[in-house]
């Protein structure tokens, strides 16, 4: 094998292909990164055996043939290089030759038969959804994907697609997190998407991407990101039933501004970490929210207007939880509801319900 191209575009690649590379396998060919020479392109692919990054860029191809390298060897030498063109070229004893201007490394390589293939998706129906809209959702749901569950379902998000309306949830036991859109498809899908993997195609996708394509197989499903195909297992288990969870009614509703809302929560957390996870005592009275926090470090007390209909109310929750649910809104003012003190609260944006995001409160201690 041997191939020329530009150095920057390789270094690119390569970073991203990394990111689904396995740090520590007991297969070496996991650790690294193929590389397939052929038709004046390089392929490179990334495999942990959950999830597989696949990229191909423009190369001057004298020789094909495949190769793997050490993804973090071969990220190190490529951001290296002194010029802006390389050269990689290997020989029958895979020995890798890499220059650039008067830099040269020869490194050992693994063969390509000891990669493992990639899985392949046959007759998947194709979902097209504009990218800059399929990233906002996955960053105002991903938040909520649990880390620690015990249920596999709730370490990914749930797709649901039909009547031409796409939706993501995430749940992880205390929070859960909604975000649904119409989009051009009439088909009926179900699945589960693992978290991390979500996280790769997030960062894949810019604002200036015009479309993903995704093909949904019965074990693995494809997103189709520019130049990058992300591939991933998905997770084959029992999502919860999280229609049964949104309350059917609210006796207290308020529409806040949502930055004078995180300023408040922003204030209470100073009092706040990990061994001290007080929650954060809120009352909702006549036109104006009362926050305070009570902790081992002292006292904090805020206020804020805003416009309130429905019974006064106290309610505790979770400072974090309450901040990572506004901060994902994404709307100046957020509709927050309320029923009753241990009723969960939803967030949902002024107008219509593209997302519904619900915190579980917490039992509050009588200070009195």
């Amino acid at each position: 094998m041997k191939f020329n191209c530009n150095r920057q575009k390789l270094n690119d690649a390569v970073l991203n292909v990394q990111r689904a590379v396995s740090t520590k396998s007991t297969v070496p060919a996991l650790e690294g990164i193929l590389l397939k020479a052929i038709n004046n392109r390089l392929i490179l692919t990334g495999y942990n055996m959950e999830i597989g990054i696949t990229t191909s860029l423009e190369a001057m191809i004298y020789e094909e043939g495949t190769i793997v390298i050490s993804a973090r060897l071969f990220s190190d030498i490529i951001r290296r290089m002194p010029e802006d063109n390389i050269t990689i070229e290997t020989d029958e004893k895979l020995l890798v030759y890499i220059n650039s201007g008067r830099s040269d490394y020869k490194i050992i390589g693994i063969p390509a038969a000891e990669f493992p293939e990639l899985p392949t998706i046959s007759a998947a129906d194709s979902i097209t959804i504009e990218g800059r809209l399929l990233k906002s959702m996955i960053q105002q749901t991903i938040y909520a994907v649990s880390d620690k569950d015990i249920n596999p379902a709730h370490k990914g998000s749930l797709f649901e697609i039909e009547n031409n309306t796409i939706k993501i949830i995430s749940v992880d036991g205390y929070r859960l997190a909604i975000r649904q859109e119409k989009i051009d498809f009439d088909g009926q899908k179900r699945f589960i998407v693992p978290g991390k993997s979500l996280a790769e195609v997030e960062k894949l996708t810019s604002e200036e991407t015009e479309q993903v394509e995704i093909h949904v197989g019965s074990r693995h499903i494809i997103f189709k990101i520019n130049d990058y195909s992300v591939i991933t297992r998905l997770i084959e288990d029992e999502f919860m039933n999280y229609k049964a969870a949104l309350p059917v009614k609210h006796s207290t509703e308020i529409k806040a501004n949502t930055r004078k809302f995180l300023s408040a929560l922003d204030r209470m957390s100073l009092l706040l970490n990990e061994r001290m996870k007080s929650p954060i005592r809120c009352r909702i009275d006549g036109d104006t929210i009362k926050t305070s926090c009570n902790t081992s470090l002292g006292q904090a007390y805020d206020e804020f207007s805003a416009e309130i209909q429905g019974e006064d109310i106290e309610i505790g929750f979770d400072c974090k939880y309450m901040s990572d649910a506004l901060k994902n809104t994404d709307t100046d003012e957020v509709r927050i509801q309320m029923h009753g003190p241990l009723g969960p609260i939803v967030l949902l944006p002024n107008d219509g319900d593209s997302f519904i995001f619900l915190v579980l409160p917490v039992r509050l201690r009588n200070e009195h």
